[in-house]
């Protein structure tokens, strides 16, 4: 049974939310302030963590970044859910680590429709056994450094190499060019922005069927790229 881990200070909405997923099956639990949300996320491992952003004792942006930085944790779908609708908070939001981003007021049909489809994504992120990340045809041995298509090799630079592999480790998850930089780059090592569009049309060039019209690394306007196998 999925188990879903709700962390919101506000009485009246937290109540709302629990009672909808559990009327629709799901195993519930729930937490009233950040430090206790994330005591649960590291003592119950829930499937899926529904967090408020604007948080007591401890923010949800916060959360996010704890979470993504703990192994044991780093592949729980987190949907963000903010009072605040501008696009740089959805960008900060998603930055930080979360798969889905709800803005206050909504509907408890959206509400729903967002978990089910967080869900589905999850059956669909790629498989890691140990040192490998399989999606589909591709297969990414992490300790060998290398990628194979269809069993048939592909020659990868380093940094190719490491922007795929960040890639299909948060496969359907939104990457913003400062994330990748970031994880690929290194946090103090100055690049320009479209370092980061060069070698994704080089991968594309290696991996697309068709590198005019990818199907694999999609673009994001405005925002990044997203993985999708």
């Amino acid at each position: 049974m999925v188990k879903i881990l709700v962390v919101e200070d506000d009485h009246t909405l937290r109540h709302n939310l629990v009672e909808k997923l559990r009327s629709e099956g799901f195993t519930v639990i729930v937490a009233e302030d950040g430090e206790i949300g994330l005591q649960k996320i590291r003592s119950e491992l829930p499937d899926l963590i529904v967090l408020d952003i604007m948080l007591p004792k401890l923010d949800g942006l916060s959360i996010c970044r704890m979470v993504r930085h703990d192994t044991a944790t780093a592949r729980i779908p987190i949907i963000a859910i903010t009072a605040r609708s501008n696009e740089v908070d959805k960008i900060v939001g998603l930055e930080s680590g979360a798969d889905d981003y709800i803005v206050k007021p909504f509907g408890l049909g959206e509400f729903l429709a967002r978990v089910r489809a967080v869900l589905r994504r999850l059956v669909d992120r790629p498989v890691v056994h140990q040192d490998e990340i399989i999606s589909n045809d591709i297969r990414l041995n992490l300790t060998g450094r290398r990628v194979f298509k269809q069993e048939e090799e592909v020659r990868l630079s380093n940094k190719e190499f490491d922007l795929l592999a960040e890639l299909m480790r948060n496969k359907s998850a939104v990457l913003s060019r400062d994330l990748i930089l970031t994880k690929v780059w290194g946090y103090d090592y100055f690049v320009d922005k479209r370092t980061v569009d060069v070698h994704i049309r080089w991968l594309r060039e290696k991996i697309e069927e068709d590198a005019s019209n990818p199907k694999r690394i999609v673009t994001v306007r405005g925002v990044g790229y997203r993985f999708e196998g």
